[in-house]
């Protein structure tokens, strides 16, 4: 029976498979020592964390700016773990705004210093090309856009203004989360409904400016006007 030889293309994918499961490892390792060290761990801590040398550390990734993306990207999954089925589901735009915003601010109190790692650490320059916070800003700011623009649609409302809102109420919500972050002066849910009346006010009052009174508390339902 003939065999079936393997040529450099197969070797060539088990070894792709290989670098990238122990790229993977070495950037749970930098999460983990991130957690117990803080942001400004050094490459010895995640080496050692990983149970390797710096040499064979650097032999999959090429600088530290390499080793802080893919973090960072890591970090973008763990976000959106949370955030996309917050985003997702259904129901009345009150609810759906504090879950998304309680979504966020779970992450950042479950993983501070992964947060300040990537958002605001010394560990490394960002790389000019490539600035995984403005990704996720853009990403949670388009799915925001989309919610709100479909709610001012649901009302026979320009929508236009959907967009620049959702950038703004990004930045609002982590400038927020930053403040809280530090100071942890009052629990999260409480933050989150602080927050969320802040949002549910403003489009609130965005409705009631062109006549119309929606209910926080129910589904969408047919226009109402203001009495």
């Amino acid at each position: 029976m003939a065999r079936t030889v393997k040529g450099p293309d197969a070797r060539r994918e088990r070894w792709k498979g290989h670098r990238e499961a122990r790229r993977a490892e070495f950037v749970e390792a930098t999460i983990r020592a991130v957690a117990r060290l803080g942001p400004d761990v050094g490459m010895d801590d995640i080496a050692a964390e990983a149970g390797v040398s710096k040499p064979v550390l650097y032999r999959h990734f090429a600088d530290k700016s390499d080793l802080y993306l893919a973090v960072g990207q890591r970090g973008t999954e763990m976000l959106m773990d949370r955030l996309g089925p917050a985003i997702a589901e259904e129901g009345p735009i009150r609810d759906r705004i504090r879950r998304i915003v309680d979504a966020y601010l779970t992450v950042i109190e479950e993983n501070p210093n992964l947060y300040r790692f990537v958002v605001r650490g010394s560990f490394v320059d960002r790389p000019v090309e490539k600035d995984v916070v403005y990704e996720d800003k853009q990403l949670i700011a388009s799915n925001l856009a989309r919610i709100l623009g479909d709610y001012l649609r649901a009302f026979e409302m320009d929508s236009g203004g959907a967009e620049p809102w959702a950038h703004a109420l990004v930045g609002m919500v982590q400038n927020a989360g930053d403040w809280w972050l530090d100071r942890q002066s009052m629990s999260r849910e409480s933050l989150s409904d602080y927050l969320a009346t802040i949002i549910w006010h403003a489009v609130d009052g965005l409705l009631r400016s062109a006549g119309v009174k929606a209910d926080p508390e129910r589904p969408l339902t047919p226009l109402r006007l203001v009495d």
